[in-house]
């Protein structure tokens, strides 16, 4: 069975999924699921909180029952599977760990010292028979190695786990005395070792930094195998896959591209639903009305009838309609701010025994919305925490302009009351504000009927964002700093609140660890670093590229430095070791050349050897003089070529064995 992919070229079906179905407790959870995965296949599923996406990838891999439904799979299909938050648990170090995802590599390579000591010794007691067999095996079996990557897979284990963020001074720490975070990460460097041919990943950017994630994306990018991804992340999901299945309401649809333009064409088809119903319903109208009229007409009876039977078979689409609720969140400040909104001079940040950043520097104006950004553990949240006074400045200056008034939300959630229910969290800040607005602003934000009586303590962390974001759109502040808003909130979620602060005219600042959020909405990028802030003025995408120049420029002014450097030390004792290391290089490749070319020439010696002997033993050669003295000198040629090239090759190595 095959399948032509996104891409030029037909792919073979590994795995297929037929009309799947899933119930708990008699209840369904989705039915009918179509999916077809192929071997090149990257593809995304999406779908909100709850609809069902995890347990699909249960049920594909075979760790989850199907209620009905059939899974087909290719004969011996390699799977590998990363769960939702988990980690990778063993006793052994990161590098043995990692080595595990190589061991039939291993027991090669294993194997290939033993053939070598093998032959050395078969070579020391002159058995050119049993030589002859133990080279075989070694040749067959090293090129096996060579194409599985034998001499490159401890290379490869070093990028994996610098990529992941680990340095060789942390290959021999063990697994299981590390972090969450960091047994995460390894958890899927080891996935990605194992090279399966298809890849299955839960939110795998889950606890890993942007750096991190970027370095992934670029890795998943070139993935060789089929990939199969449920991630929240946005611009991921837009640079990792082409393709799309969407679960909502029970049911899954197919498009082609990434994430972006996903949006953009399930947008598309519910505007050709919407207008097909309606075209539809005025159909039907019409035809019905023509029934009613001509019904009882003699002369128009049969075509009424006909009209009538024609409405029968018709197929009536259903009302095209969102199939769950969404938040409406609004922002909308009280009064305008004066121009300048925050100015910070020279600030550092910090605790007075170690200084995050110094110095930061910020002029923030009306309207701008400023991204803070940074690696994990620079102080992105402890500046807004400092801006705010809730945390003492080390050093330097933070003023307000006029008029500015401030709404924060804080990724800890803190300030909300676990004590409370929903209703009063809300009502107590604003008691003059009468109850049925409350409900009614409530359920903009997906608070509604018994939900309202829900306990603060008991609810999830989408539960609380929500209601902490209601609690900011009634203060009506006109600068809002926001500390992770996106966490927790599901992808539509996420679309109505970058909508929200789009359309709100107020002053942002923001951080957040949601590169597609950031993209949408920055209009400044604020980059901390031990050494400060610097400002670029645009979204993700151009502060993106305005590092990848910076890093071009930094390498070009080095590499012009180095040449320099080289120029002016040309005649040093440093130089001149360095250039006799070079030429040792070269004759150390010239010898290995030279060594490959004389084994090449052998073997075919031999060949030509073994050929002109049959040759000799053929009766009309051998009964024929003129014939058999001509082989004869053609054999005596061939030995002294052969005597000449083992007396090379001798040499050679012995030249190579006295540079190592």
């Amino acid at each position: 069975m095959i399948k032509l992919s996104q891409k030029a070229g037909v792919f073979v079906i590994i795995l297929q999924a037929n009309n799947l179905t899933k119930r708990f407790n008699g209840e369904t959870l989705f039915k009918n699921i179509n999916l077809t995965i192929s071997e090149k296949s990257h593809i995304g599923l999406v779908g909100q909180n709850g609809a069902g996406k995890s347990t699909i990838l249960k049920m594909l891999i075979g760790i989850e029952a199907v209620s009905e439904g059939t899974i087909t799979k290719k004969k011996n299909l390699s799977i590998g599977y990363l769960p939702q938050n988990t980690g990778l648990h063993s006793d052994k170090s990161i590098l043995d760990e990692m080595e595990t995802a190589f061991a039939d590599l291993i027991k090669e390579e294993q194997k290939l010292h033993k053939l070598e000591v093998e032959i050395s010794n078969q070579a020391t007691i002159e058995n050119p028979k049993k030589l002859a067999e133990v080279s075989k095996s070694y040749d067959e079996l090293q090129a096996d190695f060579t194409r599985r990557n034998g001499y490159g897979y401890k290379a490869e284990i070093r990028t994996v786990l610098s990529g992941f963020g680990f340095k060789e001074i942390d290959f021999n720490r063990k697994i299981n005395e590390l972090s969450g975070g960091q047994q995460t990460r390894l958890a899927i460097a080891k996935l990605l070792l194992e090279k399966p041919q298809l890849l299955v990943l839960d939110e795998p950017t889950n606890h890993i930094d942007m750096e991190t994630t970027d370095w992934l994306e670029n890795y998943l990018q070139a993935y060789n195998g089929a990939l199969l991804i449920i991630s929240h992340d946005r611009y991921f999901m837009d640079k990792v896959v082409n393709e799309i299945y969407n679960l909502d309401n029970g049911k899954i649809d197919y498009y082609k591209g990434n994430y972006s333009n996903f949006t953009k064409e399930k947008i598309h088809r519910q505007s050709i639903a919407e207008k097909d119903f309606e075209k539809q319903q005025k159909k039907i109208k019409k035809e019905e009305e023509f029934v009613k009229k001509n019904i009882v007409r003699a002369s128009t009876t049969k075509r009424a009838q006909s009209r009538q039977k024609q409405l029968d078979k018709m197929e009536v689409l259903n009302k095209p309609s969102h199939t769950h609720k969404t938040a409406k969140f609004r922002f909308n400040p009280e009064r305008k701010s004066g121009n300048v909104v925050l100015d910070v001079d020279n600030l550092a940040i910090g605790y007075q025994d170690q200084v995050l950043s110094y110095p930061i520097n910020i002029h923030l104006k009306r309207y701008q919305r400023m991204a803070v950004f940074g690696p994990n553990g620079i102080g992105k949240s402890t500046l807004l925490k400092t801006i705010l006074g809730q945390l003492p400045k080390i050093k330097g200056t933070v003023q307000f302009g006029t008029g500015v008034s401030i709404g924060y939300y804080d990724q800890q959630q803190a300030s909300l009351h676990p004590q409370k229910d929903v209703l009063h969290e809300l009502w107590d800040d604003y008691p003059t504000t009468p109850e049925g607005e409350i409900r009614s602003i409530l359920g903009s934000f997906l608070f509604s009927g018994n939900d309202v009586e829900k306990s603060v303590a008991n609810l999830s962390g989408g539960e609380k964002a929500r209601l902490l974001l209601t609690k900011l759109s009634m203060n009506r502040d006109n600068f809002l700093i926001l500390d992770e808003p996106t966490n927790h909130l599901d992808i539509e979620s996420i679309n109505v609140l970058e909508k929200a602060l789009l359309q709100f005219q107020g002053t942002i600042l923001f951080v957040s660890h949601d590169r597609y959020f950031i993209n949408k909405l920055a209009t400044h990028i604020l980059e901390l670093s031990p050494n400060g802030s610097k400002v670029y003025i645009g979204n993700y995408d151009y502060y993106k590229a305005k590092k990848n120049e910076e890093q071009e420029i930094s390498e070009h002014e080095q590499q012009k430095k180095s040449d320099i450097t080289k120029q002016v030390s040309n005649l040093t004792e440093t130089k001149q070791r360095y250039q006799d290391k070079k030429t040792q290089q070269r004759e150390i490749r010239k010898l290995k050349r030279n060594i490959a070319d004389l084994e090449t020439q052998l073997n075919q010696i031999e060949i030509d050897k073994k050929e002109l002997e049959k040759q000799m033993t053929l009766p009309e050669n051998y009964n024929d003089r003129t014939k058999s003295q001509d082989l004869q000198t053609q054999l005596e040629k061939i030995n002294h070529q052969q005597e000449q090239a083992e007396t090379a090759w001798e040499n050679a190595n012995l030249k190579l064995e006295e540079i190592n």
